[in-house]
């Protein structure tokens, strides 16, 4: 089972009030898979504990521009007091493009990660 990082919402998933996320990357994730969710995957300190979260499954998986996000989106993202522009804002603000290495952009296209909980 892959590892999926939720650093940035922690507290949405331990309350269950997250259930979409948007990735850079992640271009073969296909339904009916299941990941473990955790604080953080990589870049853990020496004998730093992974923390386990939630397994959650896919639910379904499709490629947009990151400004294409709805309110119901945002909400569903776990930020429900944020707006699309604001979340655009702050997804930009804390992702890089793996491969470019340059700042996301409201026209960057994101994997729409839409999923349930398992465990």
């Amino acid at each position: 089972m892959r590892n999926i990082s939720f650093q940035l919402t922690t507290e949405q998933i331990k309350a269950r009030t997250k259930d979409v996320t948007r990735r850079l990357g992640w271009l073969n994730l296909k339904k009916g898979d299941r990941l473990q969710g955790c604080k953080k995957c990589m870049g853990r300190k020496h004998g730093e504990p992974l923390e386990r979260l939630a397994v959650v499954e896919v639910v379904s998986v499709r490629r947009e521009p990151l400004g294409a996000i709805s309110k119901p989106d945002v909400i569903r993202e776990g930020f429900p007091d944020l707006t699309p522009a604001e979340f655009v804002e702050f997804f930009c603000r804390t992702h890089k493009d793996p491969l470019t290495k340059k700042q996301a952009t409201s026209e960057t296209i994101v994997t729409r990660i839409e999923f349930k909980y398992v465990d």
